[in-house]
């Protein structure tokens, strides 16, 4: 009865429940359903964030795929940022100000909330702090595991493989 069970959601997941992306044998996932659905994180239409993905690796597989998107918005949103900050000489608090304005609509994402709430955070001598954070991220190998298997399967995912080098 062996799951394999992507799990998304990081501290706040954690403390509220994650999104559960179980894979694995249909019986075991069965055996465990109710503990998941119990834990599991709930949409703004109080829906579950937890359903079975199908047979063996898949849950995982959800998972890695869910990075791989997760890179290339990151990269999209600091592509944004660099832009509004350096080529249009916009401080952080007018950068934050655009993407609320964008997070109202359809561009809502948790990862631009985050965001904006960096950028208005300010160090203890008052300065932004994304002014001292280090422009390097480094990766764990999903957006490489995600990039690799596109290429084999033909599937192009260019933001992402984009995303996925801009790291290295």
């Amino acid at each position: 009865h062996f799951l394999g069970i992507g799990v998304s959601g990081g501290a706040e997941g954690a403390l509220l429940g994650p999104s559960i992306m179980p894979g694995g044998n249909r019986e075991g996932f069965e055996l465990v359903k109710n503990i998941l659905l119990a834990i599991a994180a709930r949409n703004e239409l109080n829906e579950i964030c937890c359903n079975y993905i199908g047979d063996g690796g898949s849950g995982h597989f959800v998972k890695m795929v869910h990075n791989g998107i997760e890179y290339a918005e990151m990269q999209l949103i600091a592509e944004f940022y660099g832009h509004l900050r350096y080529d249009q000489q916009k401080n952080t608090e007018e950068i934050a100000d655009i993407f609320e304005y964008w997070n109202r609509g359809e561009a809502n994402s948790y990862l631009l909330g985050i965001t904006i709430d960096i950028l208005r955070y300010k160090d203890a001598d008052g300065k932004p702090l994304i002014d001292k954070i280090s422009g390097e991220a480094g990766n764990k190998g999903t957006g490489g595991w995600t990039t690799i298997t596109a290429c084999e399967l033909n599937v192009p995912v260019p933001a992402m493989t984009e995303a996925l080098f801009s790291r290295y």
